[in-house]
């Protein structure tokens, strides 16, 4: 199979997928000015010699986003070539890898796949013979951002032990289990991935032995360098057990000569891009690691005994009585041993850039994070709507459970009632059985129950945290209107999401992001509600004041901070960049001429506003 494709430099590109072995490896060939893909299972290689220099990339998706990594316009991409690489996707006599891939595409298109992941939430507890337990009690309070796998590591008698495993918290530790994790000092993960599959070896936190001794590290937070570090060490000798990006760094800390331990962490995080909230564990020392630009939260508490606490929300802290004290600073380190606790910084230092969606979606209401009441300001995110999109309408619900406290800021400021029109189950579990009769939007039902004694015969203001994709907000729509509803008004209480994120959250691609693809208006139609309205991204940036330049908002504006691996290989494909002629280390000018190269050529901007 073959395809013509053209590059924004006028070349003519050529890709062509070629028969393999019973493995599945496809050969890669390469010519100037083409585009030659293999494919080993999903990953996609392609090796580019397009008049302005030659590089290698690789991709996990489907051809199209492998070509805009090369910087290629997607309106320049031919039909045939879309066609032609789902065809050999899915057929299976060419291609052994067809029904995993079917599966996972299937996955991703499910009800599930409209939503935001949250990342992953750490803990870490010094101090205290029952360190375990409250470990475990604290991953309780954290397990809304990771469900996929919980486990603990402690350290006793000069050794570290852990128990990881698959599924909740409640899942995976027993009292048997925890009686096994002795010591007064022991962190631990809850995991959704963001790089690494399902599986148990992926599971924090992992152990490694060095040299001088044994560490083990929790991670949340997503390295955009991953595949440059793990390259390098790979070709130095090392050898990766796991899919996940954390094994980096533990490759990191044993690669130095450097004896102190300190100085390994701080010279292992110094090479590490991205956003990270590390938590350590040695055989005497705890140690807090968190990334200079502290784009995922990390905060520190105490209880009365004195035990020293970190974890990624203060809801961890409520829950076993350790007393907020503060935040662990944007690339700060912070050191816990029998002779107190220190700090010191990575350097170079860098302006924080903390992520707005811990406020939107992620966080628990009852949280502070990053110095902010999670509940206020998700109600006030609910009163600018009100004054910015008001409307006529008898009731407002929400869309439980992140929608309700910005419904209740919508109502208080509208004057309307608020009402429980949907009704969440808790006890839904990742799988279940379907009837053979299909029942449409049978996974929407079955977790959300319209109520329609309340919704009959009204005019509805729905309000939501974030439309994604858009499939679960048009079932949404539908199941309120067959409830009996005359008007659904749909509110979301934050802009419109037209980038990915690279610093610690799944999400889906920018071309799968319905408003990339769609302005409001067109938005407003998929979804089949009366009117469409989002949070005006200028109101949020106003809200949070002078703070507003240290909160990262780059998945609505597109103004990375930190450039992922995608738009620097764009970067390297031509000179449309005006600071690819520019030696590019650390220099904050340089950042901002990304930015606004970035701005201008890669990320699709819409108005804001009422549909």
């Amino acid at each position: 199979m073959e395809a013509v494709l053209r590059c924004s430099y006028g070349c003519s590109l050529s890709s062509g997928w070629y028969a393999g072995n019973s493995a599945g490896l496809c050969r890669r060939r390469s010519y100037d000015h083409r585009c030659c893909t293999s494919v080993w299972g999903t990953k996609l290689v392609c090796k580019v010699k397009c008049g302005v220099g030659e590089f290698l990339t690789s991709w996990d998706g489907e051809i199209t986003n492998a070509i805009q990594s090369l910087s290629i316009p997607q309106d320049d991409i031919a039909c045939e070539a879309r066609m032609e690489w789902r065809s050999f996707i899915g057929d299976s006599a060419l291609n052994p890898m067809a029904q995993a891939v079917q599966s996972r595409r299937s996955s991703v298109e499910n009800e599930d796949g409209d939503l935001w992941r949250e990342e992953c939430g750490v803990v870490g507890v010094y101090g205290d013979p029952e360190a375990s337990r409250l470990c475990y009690l604290a991953l309780h309070a954290l397990q809304h951002r990771g469900q996929e796998g919980a486990g603990i590591l402690t350290a006793h008698n000069g050794s570290l032990q852990a128990i990881t495993g698959l599924g909740l918290v409640s899942d995976v530790f027993d009292g048997t289990k925890l009686s096994k994790l002795p010591g007064d000092s022991a962190i631990g993960h809850v995991r959704y991935s963001t790089a690494g599959a399902s599986m148990l070896k992926n599971v924090q936190p992992f152990v490694a032995g060095y040299r001088f001794g044994s560490v083990g590290v929790a991670h949340n937070g997503n390295l955009v360098n991953y595949n440059r570090l793990r390259a390098r060490l790979e070709d130095s000798g090392s050898i990766f057990n796991t899919s996940s990006d954390t094994e980096v760094i533990l490759h990191l800390i044993a690669t130095p000569k450097t004896r102190p331990f300190i100085s390994r962490i701080v010279n292992a995080c110094e090479q590490l891009e991205g956003a990270y909230s590390l938590v350590f564990l040695t055989e005497d020392k705890l140690i807090a690691v968190r990334d200079p630009y502290g784009f995922r939260p990390l905060v520190m508490g105490r209880r009365q005994n004195g035990t020293v606490v970190f974890a990624s929300e203060t809801c961890a802290l409520d829950l076993i009585e350790a007393e907020y004290e503060r935040e662990v600073e944007p690339g700060e380190v912070v050191v816990v041993d029998k002779d107190g606790v220190s700090s010191l910084y990575l350097l170079p230092r860098r302006g924080r850039q903390a992520c707005i969606f811990e406020h939107i979606y992620f966080s628990l209401p009852n949280s502070i994070v990053f110095g902010r009441s999670v509940y206020q300001s998700r109600y006030r995110f609910g009163q600018i709507l009100a004054e910015e999109a008001p409307v006529d309408c008898d009731i407002v619900i929400a869309v439980p459970d992140s929608g309700v406290v910005a419904a209740l800021g919508y109502a208080a400021t509208a004057g309307v009632p608020f009402q429980q029109g949907l009704i969440r189950s808790h006890y839904v579990g990742r799988t279940f059985i379907e009837p053979s009769q299909k029942i449409r939007d049978f996974g929407v039902k079955l977790k959300l129950a319209p109520v329609h004694a309340v919704l009959k015969g009204k005019r509805v203001v729905v309000v939501d945290d974030s439309i994604v994709r858009g499939t679960t907000s048009s079932k949404i729509v539908r199941l309120i209107k067959q409830a009996g509803a005359t008007e659904v008004h749909m509110r979301i209480a934050s802009p419109p999401i037209t980038g990915s994120c690279y610093y610690g959250v799944d999400t889906p691609t920018r071309e799968e992001l319905i408003s990339h693809r769609l302005s409001i208006e067109d938005t407003r139609k998929y979804i089949g509600a009366d009117s469409l309205a989002f949070l005006p991204l200028e109101r949020l940036k106003e809200m949070l004041g002078d703070e507003a330049p240290t909160f990262c908002d780059a998945c609505f504006s597109g103004a990375y901070p930190v450039l992922p691996a995608v738009f620097l290989e764009s970067k390297k494909a031509g000179h449309d960049d005006p600071s690819s002629n520019v030696d590019e280390a650390n220099d904050d000018t340089v950042m901002e001429m990304r930015r606004a190269w970035l701005q201008q050529t890669l990320i699709r901007r819409q108005p804001v506003g009422v549909a």
